[in-house]
């Protein structure tokens, strides 16, 4: 099930959400938070898709990936047609269940379905983090936090927004 044209959405919205950042745009809380949401609940539809119960959790994911979607496209359009354009017919190939992000198969290091080209991190804190903290830190460094466990928290990102974001999230455990 690594051909989800719902995850290849994702990993090309990723993909545009990082981009993004590059280009120096502000991308609101509310589209990381939803990024992660979506990834969770792939995650969890992928566990078991022969449930019927899974069809809910479907229109879940189409819901989450249509708001990032929008919002990111908006700000896409902010630096041009062109720009948006090329975005928009990779999310149209992924529509009709074209690969366009390959996946990594081989047996990751640390987190398990990380978009290819990004670093990735799993922490695991003694003690539940804030969520709110960890958010705030996400925003700041343009990095997706995904909760596996109220006490883990797998990063995805490009290299020097993990690296910054890291070193704002050890100062948690001098506390």
């Amino acid at each position: 099930m690594n051909d989800l044209p719902l995850e290849q959405t994702w990993l090309i919205l990723v993909e545009l959400l990082t981009d993004l950042r590059k280009n120096e745009k502000h991308i609101p809380t509310d589209v990381t938070k939803n990024v992660r949401l979506a990834k969770s609940s792939i995650n969890f539809y992928k566990a078991d898709p022969t449930n019927p119960e899974m069809m809910k959790e479907l229109k879940r994911i189409n819901d989450f990936l249509n708001l990032i979607q929008d919002s990111l496209l908006d700000l896409a359009e902010e630096i041009g047609e062109d720009y948006s354009n090329k975005w928009i017919e990779k999310l149209k190939r992924a529509s009709r269940g074209e690969i366009v992000i390959e996946k990594e198969d081989a047996a990751p290091k640390f987190v398990v379905g990380a978009p290819a080209g990004f670093t990735t991190v799993r922490i695991t804190f003694k003690e539940p983090i804030s969520e709110e903290r960890l958010n705030d830190i996400a925003e700041e460094y343009g990095i997706i936090m995904e909760y596996e466990e109220d006490n883990i928290v797998a990063i995805y990102g490009d290299k020097d927004s993990v690296k910054g974001s890291l070193k704002e999230i050890s100062t948690f455990f001098k506390e």
